[in-house]
């Protein structure tokens, strides 16, 4: 009976034994196998190598990228483990083989290892003895349990070392031939499948004909086994050893670094990108070559992206010049994700959202005329006014006054909202912070969400017939770099416009930016029935600090910045000079696209008054049928036309107190106020003005026969202090109807001047609160109160 226990206790520890040996065997594979840094690596869609950085150790380590390809794994199989198919993981012939060729020998002449034992000796980096060849082989076995022999080859293709710092495949394919391993000849292939038998002694650099025979001897033994033929193999051996590693391709550095900081948290080291590598060259010699035309006036730093609409997907992005090694330069800056002045580019976005809004018709008149609001005064690029100008017309021409007139009427708290919406996330300031400069670059954005925001609107207006008139939430995001699986598109659309931008007013605001004028000869674009149509728009910041230039068709978004990293400003560095230039040679380098359709479920046709864009109203005489969007219904109909009261001869103005209504001629007439028309008749010749009162007949207008330009009712004014130290003098600016009619000026009712035709005239009035009366010589009076502000106080 005791023999009987015995015996069971011992089947029950062998059993556990067994157990234990099972289960310390089946976890005896580390995980993960390779903990070694990897260098951050990216390729362009078709998996071309765009650049890299040396791993955390100082090796080139790629992670590996797909399968091995058949060349070098042919080649690696022939050379290292010709029974690498078949075997368990180690190879008992081979073994045998090397046990006879070691002994009696003074030195190891053969290891005998598969490629499975190697990767494992990769992996755990002991010293070699027979102890350790041991455990190659059980953790050999145990890993050909869990990998497929094609997951093996490309651990090892990963991990083996190729001579000096370059480790694995893909390091060592672009560092000695300058292109990838898919593309290797059979030459090529040979020649890295034998350096890692001994790359500390052999590789491109150091005993480059040793490397060479042992190349060859693997081209013959490639033959005895018929997987090349004699012809192949002769041409092979005639391919030249490589002299020296080759630098690694440095096509969009910046974005190699974006990479290294959104993935810095992350296991990928490698990605594929959407960036098209040719365009990527191609956008890069373009910029390089403007450079050095810019450096010439002190201007260093130029960037570029390129963004296909449908995808959202980058093709080609440049962050800055190309300048390695000249730290002055700042060429290392990534300028697309800095936070710039985006200058005048946000007016589209203010123009399209009034008009899905209902709050303005595409061309409505808009004031532009000196204006003064709180303490701003925004002035036009050129200096001038027009008086009033049609909106999209303002656009195109990026006029300030009228941009600031329209964030008035929509607001500004509103219209920070709005940009918001649309994905700008740089406003991390109170709306009031902004104020009115908001429209005029008073706050900072990036190109990444700049283009962001322009190819959402131009996907969105692509889909409108495949989206049945309704609009896919999904159409409005951020563009991507990294290649993989588009966005669905929303199951059931949504009736709304997103981000309170309809079709229509995409629509018009692409035609009106398709109206501004092109630099140099693009000037004569509409003359050629070849030319694309092109949606752009510029953009200087104060100061002349950056050049913008951002431009879309149907199928691809361009933006162009230019200027200094370190914010320097310089004289020229405008959109219009430096940007655009570059924006329409990246735009002939694209296939050239049609143009968007227009939304007709969004359009409706209603007479619209021809002077001044409003819709008709009953005293407007020329009327024309005109498409707006549908919500520019909601629009009031135009306040510049009025009913005009004259006498027979039609050369004055009667009221019934002097002439009976029955004898009176009543005519629509076009009629804008005092200061608007001062501004206006000067480049409108054709403007009317209103006919004088005829004599004796009471001027039932007569309050709106004077306005004060400058400065505006209840305004803030500041006098500079000249070089001399006395206090400086400011223009006050006066409108009337009249032509050559006299106006008396009087401060705080003090008589000052006299003016005729053009009233101005010039004052220096102590600070504090003033009266300024203005009476014309028919007894019409205006009394506006400003206040001027004592510096010395107000610091």
């Amino acid at each position: 009976m005791k023999k009987i226990l015995d015996l069971k206790r011992r089947r029950t520890w062998y059993l556990l034994t067994a157990v234990l040996l099972a289960i310390a065997f089946w976890f005896s594979l580390p995980d993960p196998l390779f903990t070694s840094p990897y260098s951050y690596v990216i390729e362009d869609s078709k998996g071309v190598l765009l650049g890299a950085s040396i791993a955390a150790d100082g090796q080139w380590r790629f992670q590996a990228g797909g399968k091995v390809p058949v060349k070098f794994g042919q080649c690696i199989i022939a050379f290292e483990d010709t029974r690498f198919r078949y075997h368990p993981g180690f190879d008992p012939i081979a073994m045998a083989r090397a046990i006879r060729q070691n002994s009696g020998k003074q030195r190891i002449i053969s290891g005998g290892s598969t490629l499975t034992m190697q990767v494992i000796r990769l992996s755990r980096q002991k010293r070699r003895n027979l102890w350790q060849k041991l455990v190659e082989v059980i953790l050999a076995v145990r890993l050909e349990l869990t990998y497929s022999k094609d997951e093996i080859l490309g651990l090892y293709a990963a991990n083996a070392p190729f001579g000096t710092n370059v480790i694995g495949l893909d390091a060592a394919s672009w560092r000695y031939f300058g292109r990838g391993p898919a593309n290797l000849s059979w030459g090529e292939a040979a020649t890295l499948a034998v350096l890692p038998n001994a790359p500390s002694l052999i590789h491109p650099g150091r005993n480059r004909e040793r490397l060479r025979l042992k190349r060859n001897r693997l081209l013959d033994k490639l033959v005895r086994q018929h997987v090349i033929d004699k012809g192949t193999a002769a041409l092979a051996k005639l391919e030249p050893i490589p002299d020296r590693p080759l630098p690694l391709p440095r096509r969009a550095p910046h974005l190699l670094d974006r990479f290294k900081k959104d993935f810095a948290s992350s296991d990928s080291a490698r990605v594929k990108t959407t960036l098209d590598g040719d365009l990527q060259r191609q956008v890069n010699a373009v910029i390089n070559r403007y450079h050095q035309q810019f450096k010439a006036n002190g201007i260093n730093n130029a960037a570029a992206l390129v963004v296909e609409v449908e995808t959202g997907n980058v093709l080609a992005y440049v962050g800055n010049i190309s300048a390695p090694g000249d730290t002055e330069m700042q060429g290392d800056v990534d300028m697309i994700p800095a936070l710039r002045s985006p200058g005048s580019t946000l007016k589209p976005l203010l123009y399209a959202s009034m008009l899905a809004g209902g709050q303005l018709l595409p061309d409505a008149l808009i004031p532009d005329i000196p204006t003064q609001i709180g303490g701003y005064s925004p002035r036009n690029f050129d200096l001038g006014y027009d008086g009033a100008i049609p909106a999209s017309r303002a656009l195109s021409r990026s006029l300030n006054i009228p941009a600031v007139k329209m964030l008035q009427q929509y607001k500004y708290q509103r219209f920070y909202q709005q940009l918001k919406r649309l994905g700008i996330t740089s406003l991390n300031k109170p709306a009031d912070f902004y104020g009115l400069s908001l429209i005029l670059g008073g706050c900072e954005t990036s190109m990444w969400e700049l283009s962001g925001v322009y190819a959402s609107m131009a996907r969105t207006l692509d889909h409108y017939g495949a989206n049945h008139a309704k609009y896919d939430p999904n159409d409005f995001r951020m563009p991507r770099y990294i290649s993989g699986r588009q966005p669905a598109r929303a199951a059931s659309p949504v009736a709304q416009g997103v981000a309170g931008i309809d079709y229509a007013s995409a629509w018009f605001t692409f035609n009106a930016m398709q109206e501004v004028m092109r630099p140099g000869e693009e000037g004569l674009w509409q003359q050629f029935a070849s030319s694309r149509k092109v949606a752009w728009k510029t953009g200087t910041s104060f100061g002349f600090r950056d050049g913008w230039a951002i431009g879309l068709t149907p199928s691809h978004v361009i933006c162009v910045w230019v200027g200094n990293a370190d914010g320097e400003g310089r004289p020229g560095l405008t959109g219009i000079e430096t940007a655009a230039p570059v924006l329409f040679e990246l735009f002939n380098l694209l296939p050239a696209s049609g143009w968007f359709e227009g939304p007709a479920d969004f359009l409706v046709q209603v007479p619209v008054c021809r002077q001044s864009g409003y819709r008709a109203g009953p005293n407007c005489p020329d009327k024309e049928q005109k498409y707006i969007p549908a919500a520019g219904i909601k629009t009031s109909s135009c306040p510049w036309h009025q009913l005009v009261h004259l006498d027979q001869t039609g050369r004055f103005q009667v009221s019934s107190e002097c002439e009976s209504p029955s004898a009176m001629i009543h005519r629509p007439w076009f009629v804008l106020p005092p200061a608007m028309e001062y501004y206006y008749k000067l480049r409108h010749s054709d403007y009317l003005e209103l006919p004088p009162f005829k004599p004796g007949c009471p001027d039932a207008g007569a309050t709106r026969q004077m306005e004060l330009i400058y400065p505006k009712n209840d305004a803030k004014v500041y006098i500079p202090i000249e070089i001399s130290g006395e206090r400086g003098n400011v223009i006050f600016n006066a409108a009337h109807r009249m032509r050559h009619t006299r106006i008396f000026w009087h401060l705080d009712d003090q008589y000052l001047a006299t003016t005729t035709d053009f009233h101005q005239v010039s004052l220096s009035p102590p600070p504090g609160k003033h009266t300024i009366t203005l009476v014309d010589e028919k007894g019409n009076r205006l009394v506006q109160v400003f206040e001027v502000l004592d510096k010395e106080k107000d610091r």
